[in-house]
């Protein structure tokens, strides 16, 4: 009898969970169908929600939406309208690596900074429905999410979409939160495109570069190589402009870190996007000490 008990303890709990989010398409055409998986907070009120979209990583080939519950399911506990997309994995069945293709691997970017646009897009015409205020929408992500999101918040839309229904013209993110992202030109944020940002990454990452290099570190006759501007390298420009960022400096870290605020300190994020819509400015680098060590720590410093 205790063991049918615990069972049906088990599915209550289960199908409890399953209940605090709504699975939504944002997006469809005649070969794509898009969702993504939204939470909402309880308790509602007359102040509409900010929104946190999260995109997963996975090389723009893996992953899935549920990875970003762990952060979303946080957020609407705290006030936050939040949801986790599904994004084309362009480069699914495709060679990601220092021998693959460059064409292939730009349009990797573009096609998720575009889905992302999309959903964006969704919630600025389903504001009202959902109780977002299309004012104070974040966008952040982990690794190959991360980069579509600091693309999707610097990219020209004229120029870089590929749908054609776009996001208003006067349309900008309140912020963007960077787990191990990079993008490929700083050029790109400037004093009129800079959103505050919180940048988090391993010091020592050798998948995305925790300063500037090649993706993946590729030799310079790769037929795949891109220079990609990683979080220190972004948080380093944005003082240059005057901007608000937190940079966070995992010291000896990899690219396992990319997750880390996501999944272990969906606190700080909270926080982050806290203190931007209180109108704060900050510039500030906190360092985390992980036990390890790499080469490529000794130029900073602050990793010794």
């Amino acid at each position: 009898m205790k063991q049918i008990t615990t069972i049906f303890f088990l599915i209550v709990v289960a199908s409890a969970t399953a209940q605090d989010f709504k699975t939504i398409t944002y997006f469809v055409n005649d070969s794509t169908k898009l969702e993504l998986d939204l939470f909402l907070p309880k308790k509602s009120g007359i102040k509409k929600f900010p929104l946190l979209i999260f995109m997963h990583g996975g090389g723009f080939g893996g992953g899935k939406r549920a990875d970003g519950h762990h952060i979303c399911s946080y957020a609407s506990q705290h006030g936050y309208a939040a949801a986790s997309i599904t994004y084309t994995l362009y480069m699914k069945g495709r060679n990601f690596g220092c021998d693959g293709k460059l064409p292939e691997k730009i349009k990797a970017f573009r096609i998720a900074a575009n889905d992302l646009w999309q959903a964006t897009l969704f919630f600025t015409k389903n504001a009202d429905k959902y109780n977002i205020d299309p004012a104070e929408i974040f966008i952040g992500g982990n690794s190959a999410g991360a980069e579509a999101a600091l693309h999707a918040a610097y990219w020209d839309r004229d120029v870089m979409s590929v749908y054609p229904e776009k996001l208003p013209a006067d349309f900008k993110y309140a912020g963007v939160i960077s787990g191990a992202g990079a993008i490929m030109d700083l050029n790109l944020i400037t004093k009129k495109t800079m959103v505050p940002m919180l940048l988090f990454h391993g010091s020592v990452d050798p998948t995305v570069p925790y300063d500037n290099a090649a993706h993946h570190y590729c030799p310079t006759n790769a037929s795949n190589w891109l220079m990609l501007f990683g979080g220190y390298a972004v948080y380093k420009h944005v003082a240059d402009l005057n901007g608000i960022a937190r940079m966070v400096t995992f010291c000896g870290g990899g690219h396992e870190y990319s997750d880390h605020m996501f999944g272990k300190d969906q606190a700080g994020v909270v926080s982050f996007m806290d203190r931007v819509l209180k109108g704060e400015r900050f510039y500030e680098h906190t360092i985390v000490p992980t036990g390890k060590s790499g080469e490529r720590d000794d130029k900073y410093g602050f990793c010794e």
